[in-house]
């Protein structure tokens, strides 16, 4: 008896990760010993909060092109536009294209990922401010990304991607969870068979979460859909994920989410009374002068809209971008 409970619950468990959000981490963050000194960097944040979410697909670039655990430390050298992989303490090997083998395999089998959370500082894996260093010793001014992460980015170039001590920052966490769920639901509802009318769907559930991050691709957006460019499928499908990725992510500022609360507010001039919308813009205009968190009108929106709105704005995605378990104070600090 206690066998067969073990084995449906390992297959409940199978079941679960393979429904889940399938998101690249470097091995390192994951705790598995591979870092240069033998050593890890294990996330918290990516194992005690995030892996109840996501499941993570774990790679160490630089394990994968055979360097030894531990290694000699490693930086990039030469002109910050194209570096050479050199070992610290000896600059007279190029490991650039040893790494380059270890990864270009591997990058084939990332479609399936809707994000990517890499470990930072790394030569091979950090997303920015990475250390090119001249052949005097000296650091160059001008800073680039990790190696493994630039064929990352080309690859995948509309994929969330970020450092995790950068997603610490809960402004920067609600966005690059945002991004992934976003992505995800672009790839598997669209990608997967695309037409334009479920193009178009996508884009009328997305609206105002779109509004609140970027207005000027919202409305390009619109207009893409319209048909005024003569585009073939494929090509508006590619347009469109490229200007719906770049728009959220740039933050949500307080003007948009104000100007997107005014509009969602419209949807019960007719069913809610005046003293009851009084009340809401109250709030909203709080909220825009800092007194009031987005919770304070976004809660009481969301108590109208269960009662009256339509189906069209309860499925607006600008009210729940992602399981609000994941992050049950986002909205006490925007």
């Amino acid at each position: 008896m206690n066998q067969h409970k073990v084995i449906a619950t390992d297959s409940q468990t199978n079941h679960k990760r393979a429904s889940m959000i399938q998101v690249g981490l470097s091995a390192c963050l994951a705790g598995q010993n591979v870092r240069y000194n033998g050593g890890h960097t294990q996330s918290r944040l990516c194992l005690d909060v995030l892996s109840e979410y996501f499941s993570f697909n774990t790679f160490c670039p630089e394990v994968a092109a055979g360097f030894s655990t531990p290694r000699a430390t490693m930086r990039l050298m030469g002109h910050p536009e194209s570096p050479q992989l050199v070992f610290s303490n000896d600059a007279t090997e190029d490991l650039t294209q040893k790494l380059h083998n270890g990864f270009e395999e591997k990058l084939a089998t990332f479609k399936e990922l809707d994000g990517y959370i890499l470990m930072k500082n790394s030569p091979s894996c950090g997303l920015e401010r990475i250390k090119v260093y001249q052949a005097n010793g000296q650091v160059h001014k001008t800073r680039t990304t990790g190696l493994f992460t630039q064929a990352l980015l080309k690859a995948y170039p509309h994929m969330p991607i970020e450092e995790e001590g950068r997603i610490h920052d809960p402004k920067i966490f609600d966005n690059f969870i945002t991004r992934v769920y976003a992505y995800h639901n672009f790839r598997t509802e669209i990608l997967t068979a695309p037409s334009l009318h479920k193009l178009i769907n996508f884009h009328s559930r997305y609206k105002y979460l779109l509004m609140a991050h970027e207005q000027t691709q919202y409305r390009q957006l619109g207009r893409l859909l319209s048909g005024q460019k003569k585009l073939t499928l494929d090509q508006l499908v590619n347009t469109y994920l490229s200007a719906f990725m770049t728009a959220l992510s740039k933050p949500a500022s307080k003007q948009n989410h104000t100007n997107t609360l005014l509009h969602i507010l419209g949807y019960l001039k007719n069913s809610v009374s005046s003293q009851a919308r009084a009340h809401i813009l109250q709030t909203i205009d709080k909220y825009q002068k800092g007194i009031f968190p987005l919770a304070t009108p976004l809660t009481l929106i969301k108590h109208y809209l269960d009662q009256y709105g339509s189906d069209y704005i309860k499925n607006q995605h600008y009210l729940d971008p992602y399981p609000e378990s994941i992050n049950p104070l986002r909205k006490y600090y925007l």
